[in-house]
């Protein structure tokens, strides 16, 4: 049985990989990966707009793996639309790309499993095998880390160089055409960086857990044998 010491780590190291689990579902689930502004650039030809008018065809949206909204000033007013990414609008985008990044959080999902099950095996007992040992904590997190950090990596590669919000802000206008003026990302986005961070947290974790704690010896006191103890 390990000692109190590494219980107590390795039980944190277990909570913290079950936290980057749920952490992924909810990057998962919730649309507020980016959001921006996005400019009616038809709208402002038409009228001609100067800089003061242009704030009347400034619309906003926000969008995750799976959904988002989208809200059009054209100068007639806003108008709100939602919108999904499957099974249409991601034959627009870099389909690869967009698959790569949930192909890889469900990867991280299992991998964040197995690292928090790692952990608990290491708190209730110490294994035979090394592999399954701190080492093998150290393993699985370094890989649910790394496969999360590609996800963010390709996501932002798909924001960046294949303009993932102006295809999403055009799918399926026919009469206006939209220029995106401001993105930022948003919570799921940073709930991601956050999982990551977790298992870079759990390293350290592991590593201090390896710190021997100092042996408290108890002092013995020698017996001392006098002459008069040897007469009785």
């Amino acid at each position: 049985m390990p000692g109190w010491f590494k219980k107590a780590w390795y039980g944190l190291a277990s909570l913290l990989s079950f936290s980057s689990f749920i952490l992924i579902i909810v990057a998962l689930a919730l649309p507020h990966w980016l959001s921006g502004k996005i400019l009616c650039q038809t709208g402002v030809d038409l009228v001609n707009a100067t800089d003061p008018e242009l704030v009347k065809f400034i619309g906003d949206i926000y969008y995750g793996l799976f959904r988002g909204c989208k809200v059009r000033q054209c100068g007639l007013g806003g108008r709100q639309s939602q919108f999904t990414i499957f099974p249409y609008l991601v034959k627009e985008l870099n389909a690869g790309l967009h698959v790569t990044v949930l192909l890889l959080l469900f990867l991280a999902l299992a991998l964040a499993l197995v690292s928090t099950g790692f952990a608990i095996l290491n708190m209730i007992q110490v294994p035979y095998r090394a592999v399954n040992g701190p080492g093998g904590i150290c393993l699985w997190n370094v890989l649910a880390g790394g496969v999360v950090a590609l996800a963010i990596a390709s996501f932002m590669t798909a924001v960046k160089f294949h303009d993932l919000t102006g295809r999403i802000a055009n799918f399926q206008e026919k009469l206006f055409r939209f220029v995106v003026v401001e993105e930022q990302y948003e919570e799921s986005f940073w709930i991601c960086v956050a999982s990551a961070s977790a298992h870079a947290t759990n390293l350290a974790v592991v590593a201090i857990s390896q710190i021997p704690l100092p042996e408290i010896k108890a002092k013995v006191e020698e017996a001392t044998v006098t002459a008069e103890d040897i007469l009785y």
